[in-house]
Formats: structure tokens, sequence, C-alpha cells
């Protein structure tokens, strides 16, 4: 199998979580990831973003460890908030992406990580186009591998830092809530993570979106489906915008992006029909006046850059759980 190309696809494991092998501790998914997992991350991640605020200078607890970053696909956020997680725990980081590799030359992806791990990696986190990939490399590779977003499968620690950033917002707890998620469903690999998070948690989730931009296994996902945006926002605790993924669609799913902004949009005026402390995220990158209106993006309800900076104390806590034994001894 040569998952070296972003057309191969990979079938995804039937539940994505922290698994062992080899001593190796990965991360490919929220879906099966028990409850109290799940809820010790956030509070590892807590602790993390409570002393980064403080203090950002790095620690040793990682100086055993080295990470490699593999991003196959473009990535930002993603990219540098591992990157800044790593070094703010002591780890030796390598970044790569695939321009410049030996996969131009045919070598598959297994062998270019094989190489990584043969010069001393210890976590592999890695970012490909084909879903299941990085379950495909947990089963290849000694290191563990932290799945930063595999196709239209799951992105975990996007997950996590949605999560921990509700939590933030609704006081601590999950208890009696729900939110919208709207927009691009079908080729989100945000919003499955989400969900199987959300719903883990115990928080209710209800989807609106265009038709074409819903996927199949819909039901199987789990949450409820809106007819309007408006009805999924009415009362809601939050709503997460997902960004059009111009990238993954075949062309026809969408009329015009004035039209999705005009009937799926979310504006000032669809804001308001949600409880008058709800909140507004996107994981980014937002495209203004499609998604969010410039006013909601940057409003008092939003709560985008939460989402930035803790998503790097969420992946400290990640990194250093993948890292197991050798944070430990580092320790």
């Amino acid at each position: 199998m040569n998952p070296s190309s972003p057309s191969s696809a990979l079938t995804p494991p039937g539940a994505g979580r922290f698994a062992t092998r080899s001593g190796a501790t990965h991360l490919l998914g929220l879906e099966g990831l028990p409850r109290e997992q799940i809820l010790a991350i956030l509070d590892d991640a807590e602790r993390d973003l409570a002393r980064l605020q403080k203090d950002r200078s790095p620690t040793d607890e990682l100086r055993l460890v080295t990470v490699v970053i593999a991003m196959f696909e473009d990535s930002t956020r993603t990219r540098v908030s591992f990157q800044i997680a790593a070094k703010r725990l002591g780890a030796t980081v390598s970044t790569f992406s695939s321009h410049g590799l030996s996969l131009s030359k045919g070598e598959t992806l297994r062998d270019t990580l094989r190489i990584f791990e043969a010069n001393g990696a210890d976590v592999v986190v890695v970012r490909h186009a084909s879903p299941g990939a990085a379950a495909y490399l947990a089963e290849q590779i000694d290191s563990a591998v932290v799945n930063a977003g595999d196709g239209m499968h799951e992105h975990p620690t996007q997950g996590l830092l949605d999560l921990m950033t509700l939590r933030q917002a609704w006081g601590g707890s999950f208890a009696g809530r729900r939110i919208a998620i709207v927009g691009d469903i079908a080729h989100s690999r945000v919003a499955r993570s989400a969900i199987f998070g959300l719903a883990t948690v115990g928080v209710a989730v209800t989807l609106a979106g265009p038709a074409t931009l819903m996927p199949a296994e819909v039901e199987r996902l789990g949450g409820t489906v809106a007819a309007t945006v408006d009805e999924a926002m009415e009362g809601a605790d939050a709503v997460m915008a997902l960004r059009i993924q111009r990238e993954r669609m075949e062309g026809g799913l969408l009329p015009s992006f004035a039209e999705y902004a005009r009937v799926w949009g979310i504006d000032a005026a669809r804001v308001r029909r949600m409880k008058p402390d709800a909140v507004v995220l996107h994981p980014g990158p937002v495209n203004r006046g499609v998604e969010l209106a410039p006013d909601v993006a940057d409003g008092e309800r939003s709560v985008i850059l939460d989402q930035v900076a803790n998503g790097v104390a969420v992946r400290c806590a990640v990194l250093r759980r993948s890292a197991g034994a050798l944070a430990r001894e580092a320790a």
C-alpha cells in the first residue's frame, strides 16, 4: 500500500483513540476515546495554559524526546502550534513538508516516515490527505503517531482544543449544553472530531448545512439535523461555523459563495437567536463574509482567538502523553 498520493483512499479505523504499540502512545482520533481520557487531557491542557500565560520559557519535560512534524498537506495553525508546544516542553523538533522530500521521487509514505524513525523520531505528528493515513503509519512504525488531520476523517487535537474552549466559555461544565455546527460538514475532519468528542462529554449537537455538503453517514456521526441555520442556532449555547473547503470539492456543490452566505452564513441577527452568553467558534482560516460576517468573527461573542491559544496547550498535553516513558524519564 502506498498512501503517498492525496488520491489514495485508506480505510480509517473503526475508532480513533490513544493506543499503545511497542511502548508508543498514539492519538489517531476522538472516536472511541473514553470520556475520562478526554477530560484528563483537557485538565492537563488547562495546567499547561496557566503555566504558559505566566512563563513562556521552555521546560525540560521532553528533553529526551525528538518530535518530527510531517505535514503532507498545507498547514499554518496546526503546524505552528505543534512546533511551539514541542519547543516549550524542551523537545528536539524537526518539521518537514512533502515539498523537497523523496516522495516526489516515488518513495512511499511508510518509507519516508521510517527514515524519520531511524534518525531518532520518538513522536511523529502527521497530516495527510488520505483518510486513515495516521492509523496506517501507527501500524508500520514504532514511533508514537499523532494525527494532525487525515483527509476527511479526523483532526483530534482540533477537536480537543474546541472542547477546551467551550468548557472555558461554559464555566467549566458541559452538562445541559447544546452546540450548532453549521456549514461544510461533508468535507470537514474538524466536524467529525468535534461531534465524537462532544457526544462523549454529553453535549447535544445540531447540524445544519446545504444538503450537498451533508455527509451520507450523518446519522452514524450523531447529532440531529436542522433544516435551516436559524433553526439550528435557536436557543443554542454555541455555534461552530465550518470553512467551505473548496480544495476538496467537486463542481456544482454550491450555487455561489454569495448565495451560501445569504442562506447559511452567520451574521449578527442569527447570533442573537442563541442564548445571551452563547459563543461563536471557527477552526480557521475564516472566509470572511461567507461563513461568518466580519463583525461576528471579531465580535464579543467570538472565541476564535481563544481556540488558537488553547491549541498550544492541548498539543503540549498530547505530546507529553505520546512521549510516555521518555517524558517520565526526563522528569
